[in-house]
Parts: C-alpha cells; sequence; structure tokens
C-alpha cells in the first residue's frame, strides 16, 4: 500500500487530535427561592448552567521527536489541549491519540500529595508512570540533585513554597523516560537561573527524540525551543506552521486589538493625571508614523512622530513643550522638551501643533506610556501636565537585541592575546 504524506504523519505522529471538541458546564448561584427556579422555568432557560466550549473541533498532529509551542491568550484552550493528552480530561466529541509514556508539568503540585515528604512524593509519581520502587530508586539522587532540593526532600511538601514545587516536579518529569513532555506556564515560576537550567533540559531532551508540547506566554522561549507552532484563540487553531510565522501573525493581532482598545480608552478628559492652570490646552495627542498615518504600534527601528496640538486662550510667550516616555514598571525612558533642544517657541495664541520627530524608536519590544506638557520658560508653572495619559506599543523589528527597554547601535570587535 502507497502512502501519501498526510497517512505518514498519521502513522508517525506520537500526538493526534481529530476533530476534538471540549464542553465545559459552568455552574452559577442557584435561584434563591421556589418563585426565581419557576420564573426560570417557564422560560425556557437556566441561569445557574452556562456551557462553555473550551475547544472547538481542534485537528492537529505531532510528529515522534517533534518539538512544538502552544501559544495564544489567557483562556483560549492551550492548558485544556495538555489536559486531553494526559488523560485528565476526555473529549465532548472527536478522538485524542497518544503514543508512548506522558510526562507533564501542567499544574503546579500536580499529582504530589501535600501531607507526604518530597522523597515519598518522588516515589509516589513514579509508582503513578508505571515505575518500581527499585526503578525510581535507581533515579532518586538524579531528580533530587536537578532540583537543588537535597536539603528539603524530607519535608512534607505543603511547608514548600511554589518555587520549590517547580523545582520537584520539573525534576521529576523529566527523569522518568517520557516519550512525551508536556510544559505549561509553570516555568514563570521560580529564579531565573533554575528556569535557564530547565529550558537546557528541554534542550536536551529535544536533541534525544523526546516528543515535546510547550505551553508558554515567554514568545522568546517559544521561538528558542520550538520549529513550529500552534496559535489558539478562543478555543479554534487560528494558525499553525513555522514558529516565526506563527508569533508574527499571533503579534499582529495582538496589536490590532490594542491599538483599537487604546483608540477607544484615549483620555483626553482625565483629570485625575492632569493638572495646570490652564492658559495653553493640550487638544491631542497622535502616534504618526513615517507616512503620516495614525498608529499605536511601532516596530524598533521605525520612525515614529508625536504630534501635540494645543489651544492657547491669551498669548504665552516662550512656553516649553516636553514629553516623557515610561515603560510598563513606571520606569522612566526618557524627558525630552524644546528647551532641551535649544528649539525655542517665541510665542502661542489660539491653535497649533508641535512635532516630537524620532528617526528611529530606540525602544524594544513592550507597552509604553507618555506624559504630555507644556510649561513656561523656567519649567516651574505648568500650564497643562498630563501625566502618563498616552499610550503606545513597540513590537520587535529587524533589531535582533531583546533584552531591556532601549536599543543602543554598538559594535563588538575580537582580537587574540
Amino acid at each position: 500500500m502507497r502512502l501519501d504524506i498526510g497517512d505518514w504523519i498519521l502513522v508517525t505522529a506520537t500526538v493526534r487530535f481529530d476533530n476534538v471538541s471540549k464542553k465545559f458546564t459552568l455552574r452559577h448561584e442557584r435561584s434563591r427561592s421556589f418563585q426565581e427556579a419557576a420564573l426560570a422555568f417557564l422560560r425556557g432557560r437556566d441561569n445557574s448552567r452556562e456551557e462553555l466550549w473550551a475547544l472547538k473541533d481542534v485537528s492537529f498532529a505531532v510528529e515522534r521527536g517533534k518539538t512544538v509551542g502552544i501559544i495564544g491568550p489567557n483562556g483560549s484552550g492551550k492548558s485544556t489541549v495538555l489536559k486531553l493528552i494526559t488523560r485528565i480530561l476526555e473529549p465532548t466529541s472527536g478522538q485524542v491519540v497518544v503514543q508512548g509514556r506522558v510526562s507533564a508539568l501542567i499544574e503546579l503540585g500536580a499529582g504530589f500529595h501535600p501531607d507526604l515528604t518530597g522523597r515519598e512524593n518522588v516515589y509516589l509519581n513514579g509508582s503513578l508512570l508505571g515505575f518500581s520502587r527499585n526503578e525510581m530508586k535507581a533515579k532518586f539522587d538524579r531528580i533530587v540533585e536537578f532540583s537543588e532540593l537535597e536539603k528539603f526532600i524530607d519535608v512534607p511538601i505543603k511547608h514548600y513554597s511554589s518555587g520549590m514545587h517547580m523545582r520537584l516536579g520539573f525534576a521529576v518529569a523529566i527523569h522518568v523516560d517520557p516519550d512525551v513532555l508536556l510544559i505549561d506556564e509553570i516555568l514563570a515560576v521560580g529564579d531565573q537561573a533554575f528556569q535557564n537550567k530547565c529550558l537546557g533540559k528541554i534542550a536536551e531532551l529535544k536533541s534525544q527524540g523526546v516528543t515535546i508540547i510547550f505551553v508558554s506566554h515567554n514568545l522568546e522561549a517559544v521561538r528558542n525551543l520550538c520549529p513550529s507552532a500552534i496559535w489558539l484563540e478562543n478555543g479554534v487553531i487560528q494558525e499553525r506552521g513555522t514558529t516565526d510565522r506563527v508569533i508574527d501573525s499571533y503579534l499582529n493581532n495582538v496589536t490590532a486589538v490594542t491599538e483599537a482598545r487604546l483608540s477607544r480608552e484615549r483620555r483626553i478628559g482625565d483629570n485625575e493625571n492632569r493638572w495646570g492652570s490652564g492658559e495653553v490646552e493640550i487638544t491631542d495627542v497622535r502616534f504618526l508614523d513615517a507616512q503620516g498615518r495614525e498608529r499605536r504600534a511601532f516596530k524598533t527601528g521605525e520612525r515614529m512622530v508625536v504630534r501635540l496640538r494645543y489651544h492657547a486662550h491669551t498669548e504665552v510667550k516662550q512656553p516649553v513643550f516636553g514629553l516623557a516616555i515610561y515603560g510598563s514598571d513606571g520606569v522612566q525612558v526618557n524627558g525630552p522638551n524644546t528647551k532641551f533642544s535649544d528649539y525655542t517657541v517665541e510665542s502661542v495664541e489660539g491653535s497649533g501643533e508641535i512635532d516630537y520627530i524620532v528617526d528611529m524608536l530606540p525602544l524594544l519590544e513592550g507597552t509604553y506610556e507618555l506624559s504630555a506638557a507644556v510649561y513656561d520658560q523656567d519649567g516651574l508653572h505648568a500650564y497643562d501636565h498630563q501625566h502618563r495619559m498616552h499610550t503606545f506599543i513597540v513590537q520587535r523589528g529587524a533589531v535582533k537585541e531583546r533584552y531591556g527597554m532601549i536599543y543602543i547601535p554598538c559594535q563588538w570587535r575580537h582580537r587574540a592575546l
């Protein structure tokens, strides 16, 4: 019998979803009286129950030895996929086929008994995966060494921190010779050094031919570990393919949604973060691209123009226009103004506009807040100060640098001594 490519994938797949859907029934507060229950019955609806489809007709296959990332917003169905693979859940419809031993790290402390010690839980997890006590004894020292919990291995794990739970759970998961390894966002728990250690171990298992399905909001980790990816949203596969393509599509969608939200939330009239005497008012703040189009999302290295429109109710001599950009953590990135730039506006009266032009945006990927203000020449009297009232986002562009907030152009030079 001759196999085409589609048949070959089905034969070699370690994990396969065929038109899988999963429905949950959410139960809300029951009717508080007989009258409420009777009214709901007469109206033909039960307000205490609500159906939620976590997955809708999902199909994909992961070939043996491949590493696939699953991305998407919270509530998109990513964790449901992993729980269906481990048989924690059963599909409402469709078929889930899994070949080989599955080791999963999908919930903090899942499979651990809080009253048992770390040592006892290692053996318990091993028995649940079909290992004998002697087999787990042979693995035990390596598990404890990797987890770095030698001092706490005989302490009941109900006294463990979330990071200690993750360390032990991950150490067990990778040392039980899995054919399929499932990893959820749990790697966000714990210190950076141990997270890096875990990512290194995942890369090692990947090279050994273990099939890995990696769910994470850390898109850079997905890029580094996974050649291919799946974007899930609202229980439906939006796109699948090479990781770069899938992540770029996902980020473009996030940008479009964010831009629409930011446009709705423009807070020009918000007085809580606004003060000043009002002789000059900033009436509008816009972000423009190189073509003069209004946008709220830019890429590192692009041209960005911030246009302030104002109205001066009376003549004001030598006003100083200024901005300040803040990261999402509240750290101020910069604070330019016309005075620092030796750009003098002799006077303003009536309406006008002034542009702050950045030919190559040095900000790295993230969400940023902008303050816009106009002061007197000494910078002591605020005519209008709008503090962190305007938001824009920066996506990754051609610049490959990823860490921190600012890209600083540089060169590297090496010589052997």
